[in-house]
């Protein structure tokens, strides 16, 4: 039975993850939630309470339930959880860029360190691991059409993207693929609740069902071949920057591998 766990799955993206994946009842699915009350578990899918990637105890506390419930090993390891605040020149946020990078990337990244030095058996050959990120970390997609500002929320993708590489490579000899993903423009809360819900019919803006299934199909395709790497598993067609950057879309692959 294969174990997948999807840290930040009790919303969006990460809520539909778990939906999908459970659908298989062969799969294990470990469902974390900031929540001490998540929601009630099922026959194949696990909730994890009070995890929150904003706790520097979030990785051991994470091993410690996957010690109580006997879990050995994870095939698969996906990482949702996100936050972001908007910005602008005129208006910064010291508190909301912290947050961001707390969230998007520090969490992320030391949770993943704890779960890799945990034992040489949790995390082995064959397993993967998934950074849900964003194109909007893409250094080289940032173009001069899109304007400037939302510094913490860009700049939090990109370092994410670059601890990904890095973890790809202490990871490498182990034989665990890591890569990160921008899932696509979703109709979720975040991006409603930043004003993004103004874009989201321009912006071919797809619920998080449909991203989930998209990224399920990839993650079937991804190994070690890939690691390192940052995917768009729909295509280029929610990326705005992609024509001016990279050429015309339909010149342009799906899945779409991104630039840094």
């Amino acid at each position: 039975m294969p174990t997948i766990l999807i840290v930040g799955a009790t919303r969006g993206l990460g809520a539909s993850m778990v939906q999908t994946y459970a659908a298989n009842a062969n799969n294990l699915v470990l469902a974390t939630a900031r929540t001490s009350q998540p929601p009630e578990s099922t026959s194949n899918i696990t909730y994890v309470p009070g995890i929150d990637l904003e706790s520097p105890h979030a990785g051991s506390d994470l091993v410690h339930f996957l010690e109580t419930q006997r879990i050995s090993h994870l095939d698969l390891v996906i990482i949702t959880a996100g936050y972001f605040a908007t910005e602008s020149l005129k208006e910064p946020s010291f508190s909301a860029q912290e947050r961001m990078f707390r969230i998007c990337t520090i969490g992320p990244t030391v949770l993943v360190t704890a779960l890799a030095n945990y034992n040489s058996k949790l995390l082995d050959s064959g397993s993967k691991i998934i950074f849900v990120s964003s194109e909007s970390g893409s250094v080289t997609l940032r173009h001069e059409s899109e304007g400037g500002g939302n510094y913490g929320h860009h700049a939090s993708k990109t370092a994410l993207n670059m601890c990904m590489r890095l973890l790809s490579l202490d990871l490498k000899e182990r034989g665990i693929a890591v890569a990160a993903v921008h899932p696509g423009f979703m109709r979720t809360d975040m991006t409603r609740n930043v004003g993004f819900d103004k874009f989201w019919d321009e912006g071919g803006a797809v619920t998080p069902h449909v991203a989930a299934k998209s990224l399920v199909q990839w993650i079937e395709t991804f190994d070690i071949s890939k690691t390192g790497e940052f995917w768009a598993p729909r295509g280029p067609g929610d990326i705005g920057t992609a024509e001016p950057v990279l050429g015309p879309k339909d010149t342009l692959s799906t899945p779409l591998q991104l630039p840094w």
